[in-house]
């Protein structure tokens, strides 16, 4: 459904992603990725919401690289410059939907939940955020500062972001006076992935999709 595209970061270096288009005037989402690079399954992610309406654009953060080895994803993963890939390549993919009309939310998965709260915070063109399973270190992008709509799925067996993490995050969202919508999930982390059979549950999957579709109708139409 989708193209590969060029556009803009904000100081008009030309960056890469994947575009899956509803039409122009329609609301946009930004999805991230989760370790592995800009693969089919992510690609997909924004095919759905294409199909739901949405203008979906996955910029490719890994510039061309894809992986589908642990070892080599937590290196990839490692090697980001996440403030440069939040206020550049994100923000740029924002602003890229907003030419195309409409609200902009932002949403992604693992590594790219943690970037969602990133751009929640930095990305000052950002209407709405959706994370799934991810929370960056609070020095880079402190909960308290989201100041907007924010929904987060998380998994209560998930050794990465765990169940502590997040109560962390919505204690600390509440203290600023935030009303954040928190999910939690009796599944293993990466629950939403259906290329991972290990810890794909199907059922929980499809909750997050018209939990996360319903918000983003709320504050994206």
């Amino acid at each position: 459904m989708g193209e590969m595209i060029e556009f803009a970061g904000l100081d008009g270096q030309g960056l890469k992603g994947y575009l899956a288009a509803a039409g122009q005037g329609r609301p946009g989402v930004v999805v991230l990725q989760e370790w592995w690079g800009l693969n089919a399954q992510i690609k997909g992610v924004a095919d759905r919401f294409a199909t739901a309406g949405y203008n979906a654009l996955v910029p490719d953060l890994y510039k061309g690289r894809v992986t589908r080895d642990p070892d080599e994803a937590n290196h990839l993963m490692n090697g980001l410059d996440f403030p440069g890939a939040t206020r550049q390549d994100i923000r740029g993919a924002v602003r890229r939907l907003k030419a195309m009309g409409g609200k902009v939310g932002v949403m992604g998965y693992c590594m790219g939940g943690a970037l969602t709260i990133a751009a929640a915070v930095h990305v000052p063109e950002v209407d709405a955020a959706v994370c799934l399973y991810g929370i960056p270190p609070a020095a880079f992008a402190a909960p308290g500062n989201i100041r907007v709509p924010f929904q987060g799925h998380f998994a209560n067996q998930d050794t990465w972001c765990t169940p502590a993490a997040v109560d962390e995050l919505e204690a600390a969202m509440r203290a600023a006076g935030q009303a954040p919508e928190i999910f939690r999930y009796d599944a293993a982390h990466a629950f939403c992935n259906e290329t991972r059979p290990e810890v794909y549950n199907a059922a929980f999957a499809a909750q997050a999709w018209e939990r996360m579709l319903g918000f983003f109708t709320t504050h994206l139409r």
